[in-house]
C-alpha cells in the first residue's frame, strides 16, 4: 500500500494551542504515517491544565452535534476508514459521536472505530460521571478496539485489577473484541508495559519506566497503533511498533528537559523507532478456560 493509499481518519479530542496533548499529539502522528486527517476538537484549552490555569472552551451540544451531522453527510465520507475518539467534554458528545460511528458504519461495515476512554487516572476519575457512564454505555460496544489505560479499565469494568490476568479477564467482560491496556503491570522491575488483547492473543510489550513522562502518550499511542493497524502487519509488530514509538519519543523529550512531547523533533521515531521493546505472550484466558 503506498502512503498515498491510506485511508483518512476522524480524529475527535481536545485541542490545545500550546503543547502535544489530545488532538495535537494523534494529528500529527497520523499525517506522520501518511493518513489525511479530519480533526474535530471536543474542547479547547491554552494547554493541559497540569500546567497551572487553563480557560476551557466547549461547543455547545447544539454546535457539536451539528458539526457531526456534517460530518455524517460530508460528500468525502467514503475517504474514511477509521475514527477514533479521545477525550469528550460531554455526556451530549459521546451521543452525537456514537452517531457519527453507526453512520458510517451503515455504508462501509469494515470502518475501524478505536475508543480511547479517556476518563482517568490513578487518583480517580477526571471527568464527570455522567461523560465516563456514556463513554462505557454507549461507545465501547461500538469500538472495535479500546484503548484505556489500567486505572479508566478498571474503572470501566467496576473492579480494581491487581494482576494481568484480572486486567485481561475484565477486558473480554467490557466487549470489544480487541483491547489495548497500557500502564499494565510489568513483569521486569523498572517497566511499565502495553498489554494486547485480541482473539487470539495476549501480548505483552514492557519498556524502561520514564519517570515524570509528560501528558499525552495515550493519545499518542492510540494514534500510532490506530494506523498499525491498518497496515498488513502481525500483531506483535503492530505492538511493539508502536510502543517503541512512544517509548522513544518519552525518553528523548525527558533527555531535552521538556514540558511536553518533543513530537516535532521526533517524526521519524513515529515512522521508524529503533528503541527497544521486551515481548512476550501471555496466556490467554480464554485459553485456559479451556483446560
Amino acid at each position: 500500500m503506498g502512503e498515498s493509499d491510506k485511508g483518512a481518519v476522524i480524529v475527535i479530542s481536545s485541542h490545545v494551542v500550546r503543547g502535544t496533548v489530545g488532538n495535537r499529539a494523534a494529528v500529527f502522528a497520523l499525517e506522520t504515517l501518511g493518513h489525511p486527517v479530519w480533526a474535530l476538537p471536543t474542547v479547547i484549552l491554552p494547554w493541559h491544565p497540569g500546567h497551572g490555569k487553563s480557560t476551557r472552551v466547549v461547543l455547545s451540544p447544539e454546535e457539536f452535534d451539528a458539526m457531526i451531522s456534517d460530518l455524517t453527510q460530508a460528500p468525502w465520507r467514503g475517504e474514511v476508514k477509521a475514527v477514533l475518539t479521545g477525550y469528550l467534554g460531554s455526556a451530549a458528545q459521546v451521543r452525537s459521536v456514537a452517531r457519527l460511528v453507526e453512520s458510517l458504519r451503515a455504508e462501509n461495515p469494515d470502518l475501524l472505530y478505536m475508543c480511547d476512554p479517556v476518563c482517568g487516572d490513578e487518583k480517580g476519575l477526571y471527568i464527570a460521571e455522567e461523560t465516563a457512564v456514556a463513554i462505557r454505555d454507549d461507545l465501547i460496544p461500538l469500538a472495535s478496539i479500546a484503548t484505556p489505560n489500567r486505572f479508566e479499565l478498571a474503572w470501566l469494568a467496576g473492579a480494581p485489577l491487581e494482576t494481568n490476568g484480572e486486567i485481561m479477564e475484565a477486558a473480554l467482560a467490557l466487549g470489544p473484541s480487541r483491547m489495548l491496556v497500557t500502564s499494565a503491570l510489568p513483569l521486569m522491575a523498572g517497566s511499565t508495559g502495553n498489554l494486547y488483547l485480541s482473539g487470539r492473543n495476549a501480548l505483552l510489550a514492557e519498556h524502561r519506566l520514564v519517570p515524570n513522562p509528560p501528558n499525552g502518550t495515550g493519545d499518542l499511542l492510540a494514534a500510532i497503533f490506530l494506523s498499525r493497524l491498518m497496515e498488513d502487519l502481525t500483531e506483535e509488530r503492530r505492538l511493539m511498533t508502536a510502543t517503541a514509538s512512544v517509548f522513544e519519543i518519552v525518553a528523548r523529550t525527558a533527555k531535552r528537559g521538556a514540558d511536553e512531547l518533543t513530537l516535532e523533533q521526533d517524526a521519524s521515531s513515529i515512522s521508524t523507532p529503533m528503541a527497544m521493546v521486551h515481548m512476550r505472550r501471555l496466556m490467554h484466558p480464554a485459553q485456559t478456560r479451556k483446560t
